[in-house]
């Protein structure tokens, strides 16, 4: 999940359009980008796609971002969206790790009703202090929680912090990074609100790739195969790898444990992120 493409769910004149994009994942978006006006028909519109042959057909993993699990609109947005082919249901702006464990409630009880056997996981926002400061417990309220995404706009413009302050981004991005570490869930990262600025939506997939962030947002077409490119596997990073997991199959013919790869120490940990890189690289059909 390289890319993941926001979809205003009241703009059913996208969807066709962000299944035939590049994207790895695609957001439809519930909260912010539909006014509250126009949430019951974006609930209509958005259930009528989710069903439909295009929608199962598509190998996209299929999140949707509802309400805030307080708002008037969290029920009815679960009863529209909880289907077969929703992947992940993301949760902003969330309080407390009940809350991440109540809408799960409400979620298996629609389940339930439906028989449906394939049970989408949850995607956590972290987009508030409040949330920085307790993502770690956020990331382990439940079994079904995948991962935690960072949210900086509603993070920073609150508190006036400048979006340009690397320092204060890397923060963020460490932050919930470590918490999803912890918790053994991955982390994903922010949107970039400046369409314009390739170079610097580049510098920050950057950032958040070297922290082991899985993706990045995208709010428009343009940036994602900037995304794509970021966080492929580079063919240095590819043929390191596969050195490493070749010898340690060496190794292990001769019982040896910690060992040297160009000049490299590489034990356990190294290992394993070795292997990850093989495995995503053969995903992608860059390596046999």
């Amino acid at each position: 999940m390289r890319s993941k493409l926001f979809v205003p769910g009241s703009r059913p004149e996208l969807f066709a359009k962000a299944l035939a994009s590049d994207a790895d994942a695609l957001s439809f978006d519930l909260e912010d980008a539909v006014h509250a006006s126009r949430k019951a028909e974006a609930r209509l519109v958005l259930a009528d796609f989710l069903r439909s042959p295009a929608a199962a057909s598509s190998d996209k993993t299929i999140i949707v971002r509802v309400n805030p699990v307080a708002s008037p609109h969290f029920a009815a947005d679960l009863d529209a969206v909880v289907q077969a082919r929703v992947d992940l249901i993301n949760l902003p702006k969330p309080g407390s790790p009940q809350e991440i464990r109540s809408a799960i409630v409400a979620i298996e009880a629609i389940e339930a009703t439906r028989g449906l056997q394939a049970r989408a996981r949850i995607l956590v926002n972290i987009e508030s202090p409040l949330a920085l400061r307790i993502a770690q417990p956020l990331a382990s309220a439940h079994p079904r929680v995948a991962g935690l995404q960072l949210g900086l706009g509603d993070l920073f413009e609150p508190l006036a912090i400048l979006r340009t302050d690397v320092a204060a981004v890397h923060s963020a991005m460490f932050a919930t990074r470590m918490a999803a570490g912890e918790a053994g869930v991955f982390a994903y990262d922010a949107a970039y609100a400046d369409i314009a600025d390739r170079d610097g939506f580049r510098a920050e997939a950057r950032r958040a790739r070297d922290l082991g962030f899985l993706g990045k947002s995208c709010i428009h077409p343009s940036q994602i195969a900037i995304a794509n490119e970021v966080f492929c596997p580079t063919e240095a990073e590819i043929a390191h790898a596969l050195k490493v997991v070749v010898a340690v199959e060496a190794a292990q013919v001769r019982g040896v444990g910690a060992h040297v790869v160009d000049g490299k120490m590489i034990d356990g940990p190294f290992i394993a992120r070795a292997q990850a890189i093989v495995a995503e690289a053969r995903r992608l059909g860059l390596t046999a």
